[in-house]
């Protein structure tokens, strides 16, 4: 038999603690979901295509959080613009879901430029598609690397191989197409500059090979050239010719100084006629000097022959006397041996 406790049944104690249980787990799971916004949907608009900024936008208005999952480029769309969404658009989610987001790069991505030089024309071009460059403009000159890349430049300027340049940059090629049939006098630089120099080369489409810079040299560019190779001169000052697409080796010094240092290309063409004046200049004089020495040595030969300086006469020499005809030889009759006859006895 069930005890009473406070004027109560235990049985109905026991009933009244499970209600009161009950009630408040559907009240908690009550305010659970009015807290959680349980039943309400929302409708995820789409956002491909639109710009980052404005894509976050509308959809933190929408009662979304937003995270941006992954930062790539492709340059089949704009840059800084979404390339995938999840959930999808027209997707049905809670209110306060989290939109995961990847969008394209709003800046183009830097890239080290590779080096082209020396590799054929169809190499360097598959080169550059896997780098993610374009090829620009492409122009052959004389060279004796032929079909090679001679020089690759962005935008009118030479670029070095290590350079950092945007992804998707246009990159200009010059080609070699073997040497040229046109021969002329090597230029002479010395006295130039390093930059004058190349300027030269550039104008005679020559390609500077080397550069070498003595102890002392820092600033290269604004250095002098003392020696180059080949010479535009010969030991026995006959002049050297070269063609176009040659190379030339340069030799640079601080301490000599030829030309000023801003010197124009025709301040240097000028000087360069000048020594080609002063050279003829001294020829002229080696050859009227060796005159002069010539007519002191003939004098001096005729002062030891007594004062007379004559030449040594010719001997004839006695012509050989003609051979003698043979005389002709003259046959005589023979005369047979007659025999005696007998006598009569």
């Amino acid at each position: 038999m069930l005890k009473i406790v406070n004027g109560r049944p235990f049985w109905l104690n026991a009933l009244l603690v499970i209600l009161l249980g009950f009630l408040s787990l559907l009240g908690a799971l009550k305010m659970l979901g009015f807290i959680t916004k349980h039943g309400d949907v929302l409708t995820v608009p789409t956002v491909l295509n639109t710009n980052t900024i404005a894509a976050i936008k509308l959809l933190e208005d929408k009662g979304f959080d937003v995270v941006i999952q992954d930062s790539t480029y492709t340059d089949t769309a704009k840059l800084g613009t979404v390339l995938k969404q999840f959930p999808d658009g027209n997707s049905l989610v809670k209110v306060n879901r989290t939109i995961l987001l990847t969008v394209n790069r709003a800046v183009l991505p830097v890239i080290e430029m590779p080096s082209l030089i020396g590799k054929s024309q169809e190499y360097a071009l598959e080169i550059l598609e896997r780098s993610h460059f374009k090829i620009g403009d492409t122009t052959f000159e004389p060279s004796f690397m032929k079909g090679a890349v001679t020089q690759q430049n962005m935008n009118g300027k030479k670029l070095e191989p290590g350079t950092k340049i945007p992804w998707g940059s246009k990159i200009d090629l010059i080609i070699g197409m073997g040497l040229s049939d046109r021969q002329f006098q090597v230029p002479n630089l010395l006295g130039l500059t390093l930059t004058q120099a190349k300027a030269v080369l550039i104008q005679n489409r020559l390609i500077l090979a080397s550069v070498n810079a003595d102890d002392g040299v820092s600033d290269s560019a604004n250095a002098f050239v003392y020696k180059q190779y080949p010479p535009r001169e010969n030991e026995d000052r006959t002049i050297n010719y070269i063609r176009e697409g040659q190379i030339m080796d340069l030799t640079l010094s601080k301490a000599m100084k030829y030309v000023a240092p801003d010197s124009t290309l025709s301040d240097i063409n000028i000087i360069d006629e000048a020594a080609i004046l002063q050279m003829e200049k001294e020829n002229e004089e080696a050859n009227r000097l060796k005159a002069e020495r010539e007519k002191i040595e003939a004098k001096e030969k005729k002062k030891l022959m007594g004062g007379k300086f004559k030449s040594p006469k010719k001997t004839s020499i006695p012509k050989a006397p003609k051979p003698l005809a043979p005389k002709p030889i003259v046959s005589k009759p023979v005369v047979k041996p007659t025999t005696p006859k007998p006598k009569n006895k």
